[in-house]
């Protein structure tokens, strides 16, 4: 359950106090982790060790320690001489790693609870009892954050995620896929949507902002119940594919930014195809050539206003008239009509939301 490196960490700093020598076997003979080189010399007397009465023996000049975990034996630790002091050494040890045994499997179910939270595995009541038993508090303020990453690049994401919230217990970080990472982060009283926007910032700095790096983030609205937590995994979840579609240049998004683009990620295809259809008959926006989609899009971004976006095309007043009279011959869409221009907006949305899922189907 503990890692190999937590281990070597743990045995290089006591040798670093104590100056004795330690070293990690498990139950099948493998060194897990050691402070000197001829610890392989000591795997054939563990292995006699370890189906001995004995809690604790001298064997070579070395002390040989059990190492529990509820009564269930997890290590043989050796401590490297046969002195009072090295004996002392070598218990201290012991009682570090049994105290780390105990911390990883409460947060390793924990951690077990959290994902079967997330993904609805879990009856009310059980939510409840279990999160009383593992010291969760249920009526406080969280939200759930969803870091995408290209996991298979580096490997390590997760625990740098954890290094940013590893210190405060109330957090939870894990991961339910090989591309997701979950934060569960609980939030004080007078925390809101900026705060998290900062803390979604912090997330994302911790990875850098290269062009190969392609991480974002997303999170879901603040909830107050902990059987509430699933839903705000649901609206992270969601703001991610539909910032994917419709927000490619952000790396951060939020759910309750969505929009309409919220509404149009649940409409089944075959009802967009027939709503395209009725709108634009047999034509479809992909065959408007790059000038007027280049006009449409800066139409709508200055809010339908001709001057202002004639200016910013660097083009006369009456071109843009023309351009807009043109498209409404061939659409029957005036766009300088607040109806038909939220009609159209809509289609385009409509339009790349079908693109994006023709995408998954590859």
């Amino acid at each position: 359950m503990i890692s190999n490196q937590i281990l070597q960490n743990t045995i290089d700093g006591l040798k670093g106090i104590t100056r004795v020598d330690l070293c990690v076997i498990d139950m099948e003979g493998k060194v897990l982790a050691s402070t000197f080189r001829d610890a392989d010399n000591f795997i054939n007397p563990a292995m006699a060790f370890i189906e001995s009465p004995a809690d604790s023996q001298v064997v070579q000049g070395c002390q040989f320690f059990k190492v529990f975990d509820e009564h269930q034996m997890e290590y043989v630790l050796l401590a490297n001489g046969d002195s009072e002091d090295v004996y002392m050494v070598g218990k201290i040890a012991g009682f570090q790693i049994q105290n780390l045994l105990v911390a990883y499997k409460e947060r390793f179910d924990k951690d077990n609870f959290i994902k079967n939270l997330l993904l609805d595995n879990l009856l009310l009541v059980d939510i409840y009892n279990r999160a009383k038993k593992l010291h969760i508090e249920t009526e406080v303020r969280r939200v759930v954050f969803i870091l995408e990453t290209n996991r298979e690049k580096d490997g390590n994401e997760l625990e740098k995620v954890r290094g940013i919230f590893g210190g405060k217990s109330k957090d939870f970080v894990t991961a339910v896929d090989e591309r997701n990472i979950i934060i569960v982060k609980e939030l004080a009283e007078g925390e809101g949507y900026e705060d998290l926007e900062k803390t979604a910032e912090v997330i994302l700095n911790v990875f850098g902002t290269g062009a190969d790096n392609n991480v974002c983030i997303a999170y879901g609205t603040v909830v107050r119940e902990i059987k509430e937590v699933s839903r705000s995994y649901k609206e992270a979840r969601m703001a991610l594919d539909v910032g994917k579609i419709f927000f490619e240049e952000k790396n951060i998004i939020a759910y309750s930014t969505l929009g309409i683009g919220r509404l149009i990620y649940q409409l089944p295809i075959p009802l967009c195809k027939m709503f395209i259809k009725e709108i634009f008959d047999s034509k479809s926006p992909d065959d408007f050539d790059e000038e007027t989609l280049t006009t449409i899009n800066k139409f709508f971004e200055n809010s339908l206003n001709v001057s202002e976006t004639s200016r910013q095309l660097y083009i006369h007043r009456n071109t843009l008239v023309y351009r807009l009279d043109k498209l409404q011959k061939s659409t029957g869409l005036d766009l300088r009509v607040f109806e038909d221009a939220i009609t159209f907006k809509i289609a385009l949305m409509v339009v790349k939301y079908m693109k994006y899922m023709e995408t998954l189907d590859y």
